[in-house]
């Protein structure tokens, strides 16, 4: 069957037939199916589920496809689902939620669930607290292989993972890990002292979401103890969550760098007022700052009177000049995200870039100086050339540097995107051009 299955089947009528398609199909493709719905439409597939099997399709929804399911649904279908929720996604559905949704969820919680989701609210948005899991299973250090298992069997149902083993002293503060594979390999009398790992990396609660799970990435660990300002464990930040919080933020970084503001949903269940809206803001800004381009057209209206030949290329130069702009920024950008430049690193991404700027437009001036001389002559041809050099120079630099700036004003890299370098470039580009040619050609 085709990805509109499901669709077709809710058209005919045909329950047997819808229920016979959603148990053939996981829960994430089931998911997918949903998010493409309106809340009617989603509510008929939705409510034919088992109860388990009903939960493990809502946690594969994103927050605003969660919340679309949650506005079909009766009072005690609902609390019900919201109840089996994990804290944290929990936590992640009510963080995008209207006010009235997330007051309608935490009042139908029990005590317990309550009180776990509203600690996970309280912290700062987009920080690891937020996106942890409180459930888990910590061992005393003085414990032995055998009687740690026994604790596992007896506190692992209702933690979310046990593969990786917080142990923490009287305090509760974390001494470091045991991986269940070591505890179950490991002789039933040899002490979780002898077997913790004290090196394992960690993060605080209020450390953003994004750079812990890319620790865990770069480290290699499935799960990362979370603690809070006095070392104590309040949570793991467990790898299924944090390959969500990495694609959440490499979206967002993508619609950024593209000139739109991000969306959380189904694209194919957004309508085409929402993707016109997403994008709009950010055209009439760019075109705003395309009105540089033509003021300096207008400062060089004579200079192009004199020698019509010069319009021929600036739409040559501006693109060349753009494009180099925009490939600098989005390595910029991504080398930011991953950690490899930093903050601190503005002088020498500067000097980087300025000479690959250099080596980038001294190849694209010598194909610029053999199609000037066949189609203009050798002047006009050398002016072209000599400005390739220049713009694409300062284009990379330009276009490398901006996202640098950005995060030193505390201001999304991401937000300093293509578009935006594009625009800048193609304006200081043309400066650049006509200020070579009166140079060269004593204008």
């Amino acid at each position: 069957m085709g990805s509109t299955a499901l669709g077709q089947l809710l058209e005919s009528e045909d329950l047997p037939a819808i229920q016979e398609w959603l148990e053939d199909h996981p829960p994430h493709e089931i998911a997918d199916e949903l998010a493409r719905m309106d809340a009617v439409q989603a509510s008929v597939p939705f409510r034919l589920l088992e109860k388990d099997r009903a939960l493990a399709v809502f946690e594969e929804l994103e927050p605003v496809d969660q919340q679309t399911i949650l506005m079909g649904m009766r009072d005690q279908a609902f609390h019900d689902l919201v109840e089996g929720m994990d804290p944290d996604d929990r936590a992640r559905m009510l963080g995008e939620a209207p006010a009235k949704v997330a007051k309608r969820v935490l009042a139908g919680l029990s005590p317990n669930e309550r009180r776990m989701t509203a600690a996970l609210l309280g912290y700062p948005t987009g920080s690891v607290g937020r996106v942890m899991t409180p459930e888990t299973v910590a061992l005393a250090r003085h414990l032995t292989a055998e009687q740690a298992l026994r604790v596992v069997r007896a506190k692992g149902r209702n933690a979310e993972t046990i593969y990786t083993l917080p142990v923490v002293d009287t305090g509760r503060r974390l001494v470091g890990v045991v991986f269940l594979r070591d505890l179950v390999l490991s002789p039933a009398d040899k002490t979780i002292d002898e077997l913790v790992d004290e090196f394992v990396p960690k993060v605080y609660a209020t450390e953003p979401a994004e750079d812990a799970a890319r620790l865990m990435r770069e480290t290699n660990v499935i799960d990362l103890p979370v603690v809070d300002s006095e070392d104590r464990l309040v949570g793991l930040l467990t790898f299924d969550d944090a390959i969500e919080v990495i694609e959440a933020a490499d979206t967002e970084d993508v619609a950024r760098q593209s000139g739109a503001t991000p969306w959380s949903g189904h694209y194919m269940f957004a309508s085409v007022w929402q993707l016109a809206r997403r994008r709009a803001p950010w055209l009439l800004i760019l075109i705003l700052a395309a009105v540089l381009t033509v003021n300096v057209l207008q400062v060089f209206e004579g200079e192009l009177e004199q020698i019509n030949a010069l319009a021929l290329f600036i739409p040559l130069l501006v693109g060349t000049g753009g494009n180099a702009g925009a490939q600098a920024a989005t390595s910029a950008v991504r080398a930011l995200a991953v950690g490899e430049i930093r903050k601190g690193d503005l002088l020498p991404v500067i000097w980087r870039e300025w000479r690959a700027g250099l080596v980038l437009g001294t190849l694209l001036a010598i194909v610029g100086l053999a199609i000037g001389t066949v189609i203009v002559g050798g002047k006009i041809a050398l002016v072209v050339g000599i400005s390739l050099v220049l713009i694409c120079a300062w284009a990379a630099t330009v276009g490398a540097t901006m996202p640098l700036l950005a995060k030193r004003l505390r201001i999304d890299p991401a937000v300093v995107s293509a578009p935006l370098v594009t625009t800048l470039v193609d304006a200081t580009g043309l400066i650049i051009y006509f200020l070579t040619a009166k140079f060269l050609l004593g204008l």
